[in-house]
């Protein structure tokens, strides 16, 4: 009974060192990170089209995921994590490393300018998003990979 006992908790051991390592790595965590700004466009989305009022702290605090979570964005992509978990990543963006990070700079620095001057209404919200989109459609034309 006891070595039941440890052979399965060496096994429940073995699945967690590889649930960790798997959210380690870098297709993981560029996933995540850009779930991140979704969720944070989305918030300022619901904003911007009436359908949640607006609230400062919703606007600060999502144009400051956007602004932190595209500063280390860019480290994730090291060479070797072109392929793997399910990634949308397309191989240009290590061809082009310094014009992808150049777009997530430019997405990061926008952000910080909004931010620093806080919409103050639904329209304002709307008109930062307008400048927030066609940064992340500028980088997702260039360096995302469609899902078919």
């Amino acid at each position: 009974m006891k070595i039941r006992a440890f052979v399965l908790a060496a096994a429940l051991a073995g699945l967690g060192i590889t649930a960790v390592t798997a959210a380690d790595e870098p297709q993981a965590v560029r996933q995540q990170l850009m779930k991140k700004v979704g969720q944070a466009a989305g918030a300022l989305s619901g904003i911007a089209k009436g359908e949640k009022p607006y609230d400062a702290e919703i606007v600060k605090a999502s144009l400051t995921t956007i602004s932190e979570t595209v500063k280390v964005f860019p480290s994730h992509f090291p060479a070797g994590s072109e392929t793997g978990s399910e990634t949308e990543a397309s191989p240009k963006i290590w061809q082009n490393m310094d014009d992808f990070k150049a777009k997530a700079a430019k997405l990061g620095g926008d952000a910080e300018k909004i931010l620093a001057e806080l919409p103050a209404d639904q329209a304002g919200v709307g008109a930062a998003l307008g400048v927030l989109g066609k940064d992340c459609a500028s980088c997702h034309e260039s360096y995302r990979l469609k899902k078919e």
